[in-house]
């Protein structure tokens, strides 16, 4: 039983060391979350049992929780690099799927085509009302008057203006920015970026300021949220809870064999 129990700690601390290692190699990573392990115990026990008879057979991952605390925001002066200040999420949609993504990655430019997008290609959101359908966000390489576009320019209520040579400038719409229930619920799919789940609910759309989506804090990226001393102290953690369990193995295995040997 005792091998059992200690191989189960032998996998959870694999599972920890894993996740660690992780949150560390995106300490750097634009909208990145970190990431921890919930533990539970495992106990032998059924109907007839005593309440004081139950006996413990190990460990489990009970739970990889994601952390979506707001993590160090620069300036990087860049006109489409974006930060949110607040719970929300900026809203792309995949040009190979049309899934719906959600990220914290502000980082967005403007295609050939007009369209704005992230690094990946995913368009976007913006809504054109307060209370409309989110839709792509692109704006028009040349005005009316045919005077070729200029740059575009985000405000802090998410407005997105196209100047053109002539000076002359057109509102496009509204970033948009949606909220959910529970983000603890979204699923990570890498890249930053996250998709709906039934734990997560649908999202809630709004335009930066309203409800509790937060503002934008434009020319800037929100960093990682990852605190890479703290992690270091987790990876030694740990590791010494993987190597007392390899330890209580290998005397396991050490005590068999003695036993074995009496018996022969």
């Amino acid at each position: 039983m005792t091998i059992y129990a200690s191989l189960s700690g032998l996998r959870a601390a694999q599972t920890d060391l894993d996740v660690i290692a992780n949150n560390l190699a995106n300490s750097e990573t634009t909208g990145f979350k970190k990431s921890s392990v919930n533990f539970a115990d495992v106990v032998v026990n059924s109907v007839y049992s005593a309440s004081n008879s139950a006996n413990g057979v190990g460990v489990r991952v009970d739970s990889i929780d994601q952390n979506f605390a707001i993590g160090p925001v620069d300036q990087t002066g860049n006109a489409l690099d974006l930060a949110i200040g607040g719970d929300g999420f900026f809203t792309t949609v995949s040009p190979v799927s049309g899934q719906s993504l959600f990220t914290r990655d502000g980082h967005f430019t403007a295609d050939p085509s007009g369209k704005i997008v992230d690094s990946d290609g995913n368009q976007l959101q913006m809504l054109t009302t307060p209370t409309g359908t989110p839709t792509g966000a692109q704006v028009a390489l040349t005005n009316a008057a045919g005077s070729a576009l200029a740059g575009v320019t985000v405000g802090t209520d998410g407005t997105i203006t196209a100047t053109y040579q002539d000076a002359s400038s057109t509102a496009v719409g509204q970033v948009a920015l949606a909220a959910f229930a529970e983000p603890t619920g979204l699923k990570a799919i890498g890249s930053a970026n996250w998709t709906a789940t039934g734990l997560s609910g649908a999202p809630a759309y709004g335009v930066p300021g309203s409800g509790n989506v937060g503002g934008l804090l434009t020319g800037s990226l929100e960093h990682s949220n990852v605190d890479v001393s703290n992690e270091l102290v987790n990876l030694i953690t740990a590791q010494r809870y993987f190597q007392a369990n390899a330890k209580a193995v290998d005397t396991a295995n050490t005590l068999t064999e003695t036993i074995i040997n009496l018996r022969g």
